[in-house]
């Protein structure tokens, strides 16, 4: 650095930054010091509990069938889907190459998402779901949270208009719905195109068409 004024203004911002950092560490040091054994067993406990209550959710979920990209076998056993978990991404499918390329990348996420059930439906074999949830392109994702459709995921104009999109980003685009736990900065973002929310106990109008 040739200007001395500039440089010593950069160490001073430096210094300024080191010593925010030290004093916050500082800080939960003493904290942690003036904890007592009482103090320390309930924060013990505490975290036991947390630990206890989350390894139940993960039982239950896979009970559920979460962690696993299933299909499901009629439109019966859709609303017990979303009945069941308060999590559901379900695709509507038929059997053509965009599809399977959706399959591929679901069958990753379901492993990684344990919070959230994947399931895939034949949209050609679910005519009354198709025109309920107006299913008109496929492959469609409908997002599902506390049983009503919270957003879709309509072909792949949100992924680039390609096929050749990763995981990580069929992954964001469905954290904006809040309809998986994703640690990146989607699912904090408020700004998204939001499709009507539509409770599946409700009735729709359109019938579903497959794409080309």
């Amino acid at each position: 650095m040739d200007n001395p004024i500039v440089q010593e203004i950069l160490e001073k911002q430096v210094l300024t930054v080191v010593k925010a950092v030290e004093d916050k560490i500082d800080d939960e040091i003493a904290a942690l010091d003036k904890l007592d054994v009482d103090d320390l067993e309930a924060l013990r406990e505490r975290r036991l509990h947390q630990m206890k209550k989350m390894a139940e959710k993960r039982s239950r979920w896979i009970a559920l069938g979460h962690g696993e990209y299933s299909e499901i076998p009629n439109e019966k056993e859709f609303f017990s889907v979303v009945k069941a978990s308060d999590r559901v991404v379900c695709h509507f499918y038929r059997e053509n190459w965009p599809c399977k390329v959706v399959d591929k990348h679901l069958a990753i996420l379901a492993k990684q998402h344990i919070e959230t059930r994947f399931v895939k439906i034949n949209a050609e074999k679910s005519p009354y779901l198709c025109e309920k949830l107006r299913i008109i392109v496929l492959p469609t994702l409908a997002l599902v949270k506390n049983a009503k459709v919270e957003d879709y995921v309509v072909g792949f104009d949100e992924l680039g208009g390609k096929d050749d999109f990763s995981t990580e980003e069929l992954e964001e685009r469905i954290a904006k719905a809040q309809v998986i736990i994703h640690e990146g900065e989607s699912s904090m973002n408020p700004t998204k195109s939001k499709a009507p929310t539509r409770n599946v106990r409700k009735s729709a109008t359109t019938y579903a068409s497959d794409s080309e």
